[in-house]
């Protein structure tokens, strides 16, 4: 009986810190802030990753999460969302969250406004074997 209750109270503490790892992990994959676009003097320049930047691409940066990344972002006034790729890094000091290509603006539907408040979404990462890349449209 002790034994039983024992096994009981451990399964308990451990579906307690299982759950407790889920919603940290979806806490570290989901952020909201704000979010900014590339001046058009950044065309054809190098990102930090090393890639030229192209406003026609739907990609941004962002201060920490790694090149590569694929980033769902949702306009939090008109709901519309758009995937971009993060391929270059904001300065830590910068009070914007991310930074997008034009091209991702204009899906976000916030040119005219310059800035707009965003909830970002880190996607699963793909399959390596595959080169398909949503945010490029590859």
């Amino acid at each position: 009986m002790h034994t039983a209750r024992l096994i009981m109270i451990s399964s308990s503490l451990i579906l307690m810190g299982f759950s407790s790892l889920t919603a940290r992990a979806q806490t570290d994959t989901i952020a909201t802030g704000v979010a900014s676009y590339y001046a058009n003097t950044f065309e054809g320049r190098k990102t930090s990753s090393g890639e030229l930047f192209r406003q026609d691409s739907l990609t941004a940066a962002h201060k920490t999460w790694p090149f590569g990344t694929l980033v769902r972002v949702t306009n939090l006034s008109n709901d519309s969302t758009v995937v971009v790729r993060i391929n270059d890094r904001l300065p830590k000091s910068s009070s914007r969250s991310i930074d997008l290509s034009l091209s991702a603006a204009k899906q976000l539907n916030f040119v005219i406004k310059g800035l707009t408040r965003v909830r970002m979404e880190i996607l699963p990462s793909r399959d390596p074997e595959k080169k398909e890349n949503p945010a490029s449209g590859e």
